[in-house]
């Protein structure tokens, strides 16, 4: 007790969330400290940051009050958790955006739940201890000299500027990768990130302001510079209606895959055998998830680092898909079982240039039929097939599948495979939902082949994102047999791309790629030229592999290297090479994310009509 006496309020409040801090980001946030100065930036960095936030509770009065401060204390240890649950299943920071979309990344029900663990409770032990000995004891209100405010500040103004200036000094591009946030945070800190993030979110109206003709200029300019060569395939799909099929949370590892003798997915091995199937393409999404895939595919732009464009960016102008294919005369449509709302779907589809948006209110969706986030993929395919005949030909279709969907939740009646048995229940659940949307999907094509719409389509079925976040990877990798390597965890990130055209022999590719390439390539098999109809996304029948496929994060892969956690790695032989070897790639990979947002934020686009 005299500790506590001696102890002031307000350092006691510092040194409680700082510890805790600190913990938590050893433990719970796998920044992966390289060498000792990465563990003295993690120590080291929240202090400031704490303490100015605490501090609030001194600089303009006399007293130092404990309730005020306990109430700080909530406030950052709420952040923290919100932090550490967030980055749980999407490794990544929550960022000022995304506080505006969490009904669209799900809110308290199964998918959290699933996230909590009992170790948490430990988070609000520092709370306890504050309330037992400042507050329930009711310690008199300490008077504040000007001097130790003045001490006090100096301390916290000292330790920030030290941790910028010095993380500048280590990663020079620091500030310009803000997209990497776990750089940022590793080297900042967790609440210095935060504050960072939140004058960022203030500037972006600033540049649709004072953007102008000729910054769409040196967009245009690169993207013009990066053309494709032509293939065989040019054309192979002329004039064919174009049905997209978005496969939720649909990594690659499961193309082929048996459990207990039985394959996950065997429509999807047996469509592969007579399509284009492109083994190697990665998942690019970022905060935006499925919309993220949507947004790429259809702009061939990079998905925003923070939040979601379909959010944030819905009064942007855009050369989308749906405008290109209509100069083709094709109709084009949504089918997505889910409130025409979510995501902001509604808005965004009008800018996207979509005819007509097919939503759960177009669909008979009852208790019986949905689980997670709408109906269930069977029902959906079915119920959609009478609007999809009714469509204007040719048409573009997109359908958004659901069922596949984190916690991975479906009733043993709509189980066609046993669970797994590896040591992870969520990797366990996951096989059954990827097979039954494997049946859904079986069940679509043979009612389009009733339909008679099936020999005029070309089908597009490309996963959108993983499922599999990296707290429940070491259960793939079980299933898998394989060990646990930053490569193995980097192939993990693959999604299965699948395009069948009727009709047209089938073959195998396994040149790297990402989605946002898979619009380049539709407009090549639909014969349409990629002059005028801009995008960072190139034809992965000709991609050149030297070309990275970029991250959000601004990791990439490359034929020679792949760039992953700050360390550069050989391809072939996997082993860790110079940084110095991944810089040209490095280079591109900050241009072209530096150009895509100064389009999107600065809606560009609208200067290249």
């Amino acid at each position: 007790m005299k500790l506590f006496k001696r102890l002031s309020p307000i350092w006691f409040a510092v040194l409680l969330i700082w510890i805790k801090t600190v913990i938590v980001s050893f433990i719970g946030f796998n920044l992966h400290p390289e060498n000792w100065t990465d563990i003295l930036f993690m120590i080291l960095s929240p202090i400031g940051a704490i303490m100015v936030i605490l501090g609030v509770n001194i600089y303009f009065k006399r007293k130092v009050k404990p309730a005020a401060i306990f109430i700080t204390m909530v406030i950052l240890t709420g952040i923290l958790f919100g932090d550490l649950l967030y980055y749980r299943f999407y490794t990544d920071f929550v960022t000022v955006p995304i506080l505006f979309q969490f009904k669209n990344v799900g809110g308290i029900g199964p998918s959290t739940l699933e996230l909590i663990s009992p170790w948490d409770l430990l988070l609000f032990a520092d709370l306890a201890v504050f309330w037992l000995f400042y507050i329930k004891r009711k310690s008199v209100h300490e008077q504040i000299t000007a001097k130790s405010k003045r001490v006090y500040t100096a301390v916290s103004v000292l330790f920030i500027f030290m941790t910028i200036i010095l993380g500048m000094v280590k990663v020079p591009h620091l500030f310009s990768e803000s997209y990497n946030r776990q750089q940022l945070v590793k080297h900042i800190g967790l609440y210095q990130y935060h504050l960072y993030d939140i004058g960022i979110a203030a500037s972006y109206p600033l540049n649709r302001a004072f953007a102008s003709p000729s910054d769409a200029e040196a967009s245009a300019e690169y993207v013009q510079s990066q053309e494709d060569k032509p293939s065989d395939y040019f054309g192979a799909a002329k004039g064919m209606n174009v049905v997209l099929i978005s496969m939720e949370s649909t990594q690659n590892f499961v193309i082929n895959q048996k459990v207990n003798g039985q394959e996950i997915t065997p429509f999807l091995n047996s469509l592969i055998e007579d399509s284009f199937y492109f083994s190697q393409v990665y998942d690019q999404t970022a905060q935006g998830k499925t919309s993220d895939s949507e947004f790429m595919i259809d702009t061939g732009l990079y998905p925003l680092s923070s939040g979601s464009a379909f959010v944030r960016k819905t009064e942007n102008a855009y050369r989308s898909l749906p405008h290109i294919l209509s100069d083709e005369k094709y109709y084009s449509a949504v089918f997505h079982g889910n409130d025409a709302s979510f995501w902001n779907r509604e808005a965004m589809y009008d800018s996207l240039g979509y005819n007509r948006y097919f939503s759960k209110a177009d669909y008979l969706v009852t208790e019986e039929n949905s689980v997670n986030y709408g109906i269930k993929d069977i029902p959906f395919f079915q119920q959609s097939i009478q609007h999809l005949e009714k469509l204007q030909k040719p048409f573009y279709a997109r359908f958004i599948t659901l069922t596949n969907h984190f916690p991975f939740l479906l009733e043993e009646e709509d189980q066609f495979i046993p669970e797994s048995s590896t040591s992870e229940m969520v990797v366990n659940r996951y096989v059954t939902t990827v097979r039954y949307q494997d049946e859904a999907i079986k069940t679509f094509f043979q009612d389009l082949k009733s339909s008679g719409l099936y020999e005029n389509t070309m089908f597009v079925l490309y996963g959108d994102h993983y499922g599999i976040s990296d707290k429940y990877e070491h259960g793939v990798l079980e299933l898998l047999g394989q060990e646990d390597t930053i490569v193995n965890r980097m192939q993990l990130q693959s999604v299965p791309l699948i395009i069948h055209v009727p009709g047209v022999e089938g073959k195998t590719f396994s040149n790297i790629g990402g989605e946002i390439d898979i619009r380049a390539t539709i407009l090549h098999l639909l014969g349409i030229s990629a002059e005028d109809n801009f995008s960072f996304g190139h034809n992965l029948f000709t991609r050149d592999p030297n070309h990275p496929v970029i991250f959000r994060d601004g990791s990439f892969m490359a034929k020679d290297y792949f760039y992953k956690s700050g360390k550069c790695f050989k391809s072939e032989s996997e082993e860790e090479t110079d940084i110095a070897s991944c810089e040209p790639l490095m280079d591109i990979s900050r241009k072209e994310l530096g150009l895509s947002d100064d389009i999107v934020h600065g809606d560009l686009m609208r200067f290249m009509e």
